[in-house]
Parts: C-alpha cells; structure tokens; sequence
C-alpha cells in the first residue's frame, strides 16, 4: 500500500474527528495503516498545534476549534497587534486601487482603519463586517463575493464567488490565515473557506499576509497560498536572522511593527 505522509494522515485523522467528534488510536491504525506509535506522533503535534486534545487512547475535537473559528472570539484576541498590523498595511495601499480583504479579523482592523481616510478604492472582500464597515465611505466601492455564509462567523466560503473574481484586476490581497510556516505557506481550518481564499490569492497581484506572532511556525488543515505565492509578510513576531534569510530567499518582505515603546517579544 503507498505510503501516507504526515500531512495527508493529520487530515484523514481531522476528518474523522470532524464526523465523530473523537477518535482512538486503534481505529485510526486499522483505517490509515499506520503504527500507532506514529499516530500517536501525529496527534502529539496537532494537540501542540491547537488542532485537538490528547485523550487517553485517542483524541477529541475541543472547544477551540470552534473558538479559532467564531469571529467574535478571534476579534477580541491580540487586539493591539492586529491595529498595529493593520495601520502598517495601511501604508502599502495607494489611491485608485482595488485591494482584496478576506473576512479576517485583522483585515477587518484594516477596513477600520481605511474608512477614517480620505482615499478612492475598490474593496472586493469575502467579509460580511468588512463590507459593512466601509459602505457608507464615500469613496470606496464594496464588492462583496458571493457564497455560503459560514455559521459562528460573518465570512462566505465555497466557489459562489470564484466567477467575480474573473472579471476584476486586483493589486494587492489582505490575508490574514489560522497559521503559517515555511513549509506549508498560509494555512486554515475550514476546507471549505479555503476554496475561495486559493481563488482569491491566485486573482491578484501581490499577496500580503496579516500574521500576528501566535500565527508564526503554525500549521493548520488546509494550505490556501504557498510559500512562493506570498509577497509581503506583517507581523509583531520578533523574526531570527536565519529566519528572515529564509523568506528572504524566498522573495518575501517582511515588515515588524511594535505594539509598545519597548518592542513586543512574544516568547
């Protein structure tokens, strides 16, 4: 039988968890063919990762998944930094052209900030708040994507919108992502929100990651930008020499803000 790699055994195993609301060691031995030593492995790193807990002979989907994925909940986490993030991102938009946001919590900070200034853009965004809160600017026209609005949250996801995104020029995409690492780019834990932020990426010019530093060297399900895709990274994390080289090496600017006089150092 092929072997199954570490990334396609941890999205058998969260599939699972999302049908069953939890799995055991055994059963996902006997379905994926794998040792349970390394199951054990896998679920280890996806704990570390967020993704589920560690049960006693197994794992269970936990509250959080549900939490990283209500929107009100992610609006009131690292408030500061996603301001500071936005307010920096702020600086690479110029009069006169159309910028994508999705429905993150940190785009939205960003359209927040874009309403207060006297500027023309198009915004195309797949967020239901984004696009509220910049409709009454004078100057800005809104283009909401189409889709299925996601329960706990005020964003669409599916392929509704895709066909728009066809027909429209974007220069620069806002994103903000569950997780990102070197390795697997921007990831997510909806597939289905996914779908349409791979669209969204692949439609425009320049793509610029939104990350606070609790989204550095973390991997969620489902990649929707790889790494050679991404152009510019914001962010308060404090990034090492050696890692700077490497997105450097990649083509990748990145831009450090601060959230305090002292700097912010996230351990």
């Amino acid at each position: 039988m092929a072997k199954v790699f570490a990334p396609e055994r941890r999205k058998l195993i969260m599939d699972k968890l999302y049908q069953n609301q939890r799995v055991t060691v055994k059963e996902l031995s006997e379905e994926i063919k794998v040792s349970e030593a390394t199951l054990r492995t896998d679920l280890t790193k996806m704990e570390e990762d967020g993704l589920l807990k560690r049960t006693h002979g197994g794992a269970i989907l936990i509250d959080i998944i549900d939490s990283e994925t209500n929107f009100s909940s992610r609006e009131k986490r690292n408030k500061d930094e996603k301001c500071a993030i936005a307010k920096k991102a702020v600086e690479l938009v110029s009069n006169g052209q159309c910028i994508m946001l999705d429905a993150s919590s940190t785009a939205l900070e960003l359209a927040r900030t874009l309403k207060d200034m006297p500027i023309r853009l198009t915004v195309v965004t797949s967020g239901i708040n984004t696009a509220l809160e910049l409709n009454e600017h004078p100057d800005i026209t809104v283009i909401l994507l189409g889709g299925i609005v996601k329960r706990g949250s005020y964003s669409l996801e599916g392929s509704l919108g895709i066909n728009i995104l066809k027909q429209i020029n974007i220069d620069l995409m806002f994103t903000s992502a569950n997780g990102f690492s070197l390795e697997s780019g921007l990831t997510d834990f909806s597939v289905y929100e996914v779908e349409l932020k791979k669209a969204m990426v692949n439609a425009s010019h320049k793509v610029i990651a939104l990350l606070d530093h609790t989204k550095i060297n973390k991997n969620s399900i489902a990649s929707f930008a790889s790494i050679d895709q991404i152009d510019t990274i914001i962010t308060d994390f404090k990034i090492t020499d050696d890692y700077a080289k490497k997105l450097e090496e990649q083509n990748i600017d990145v831009l450090v803000v601060s959230t305090d006089e002292n700097g912010h150092n996230p351990s």
